[in-house]
C-alpha cells in the first residue's frame, strides 16, 4: 500500500510538472485512500502488540476526510472549495483528538499564533468577501493542528508545518497573489509530504518507530 501511495504521488507530481491534467485528475484521488489503507493494514498486523484500537481508525478517518477535500478541490466552483475546506477541517479535528493533551512548546505556540494573525491580516483584503470568515476559521483550526502535531515529535511536527504551508499556498492563489511557477505542484508536494509525515508520526507514537518503517 505504501509503495502504491508513492507511485500515485509520483504520477501526480510529474503530471503537474508537465501539464498532464488527466494524470493529476486520476492520481490525486488515489493518494489518501492508499495511505489510509496502509494505516489500517499495519494496525491490523500489529493489533496483538497492544496499540490503541481507536487511534488507527481516527488516523484513517483524518486521511479519508483529506481525500474528500482533495476530490472537491478538483473543481473550481466556490461551493466545492467550501465543502472541501470543511472536509479538511473535520480531518484536522481527528488529528487534534489523536494528539491528545501531550505537552508542546509555548514558544512554538507563540510563533504559530503570530503566523496565523499575520497571514489572515495580509490575506483578508484580497480574499473574496464570502470566503473571508470561512478561511479565517479554517486557518485557526489548521494552525492549532500544526502546532499540536509537534507534540508527537519531529516527523509529525514537520508534517503539520507543511500542511499549513500547503494550505497557505492555496489561500494565496485564491487571493490572486503572485504565484511560484507550477503552483499546483508545490501545493501537492507539500500536502503529500505533510500527510505522510503526520501518518508516520502518529504510527510511531502508537507502535514505535521500528515497526512503522519495517
Amino acid at each position: 500500500m505504501l509503495a502504491a501511495f508513492g507511485l500515485a504521488a509520483a504520477v501526480d507530481l510529474i503530471s503537474l510538472l508537465v501539464g498532464a491534467e488527466l494524470g493529476h485528475q486520476l492520481a490525486k484521488p488515489l493518494l489518501m485512500p492508499l495511505l489510509a489503507a496502509y494505516v489500517l493494514t499495519l494496525a491490523h498486523g500489529l493489533k496483538a502488540t497492544g496499540g490503541s484500537p481507536t487511534a488507527p481508525r481516527l488516523l484513517a478517518a483524518a486521511l479519508l476526510l483529506g481525500w474528500g477535500g482533495d476530490v472537491f478541490l478538483l473543481s473550481d466552483a466556490d461551493w466545492a472549495f467550501l465543502v472541501g475546506m470543511g472536509s479538511f477541517a473535520a480531518g484536522h479535528v481527528c488529528y487534534l483528538v489523536l494528539f491528545g493533551r501531550r505537552r508542546t512548546s509555548a514558544l512554538l505556540g507563540a510563533g504559530y499564533a503570530a503566523a496565523l494573525v499575520g497571514t489572515v491580516v495580509l490575506l483578508w483584503p484580497d480574499l473574496p468577501a464570502e470566503l473571508r470568515i470561512p478561511v479565517a476559521g479554517y486557518s485557526l483550526l489548521l494552525t492549532a493542528m500544526a502546532y499540536r502535531a509537534s507534540s508527537l515529535g519531529l516527523a509529525a511536527g514537520l508534517g503539520g508545518a507543511l500542511f499549513l504551508l500547503s494550505d497557505t499556498l492555496i489561500a494565496t492563489g485564491v487571493a490572486e497573489w503572485p504565484q511560484l511557477p507550477a503552483p499546483d505542484f508545490w501545493v501537492m508536494l507539500t500536502y503529500i509530504a505533510a500527510q505522510y509525515l503526520l501518518t508516520v508520526g502518529v504510527l510511531s507514537a502508537m507502535y514505535g518507530e521500528r515497526r512503522t518503517t519495517d
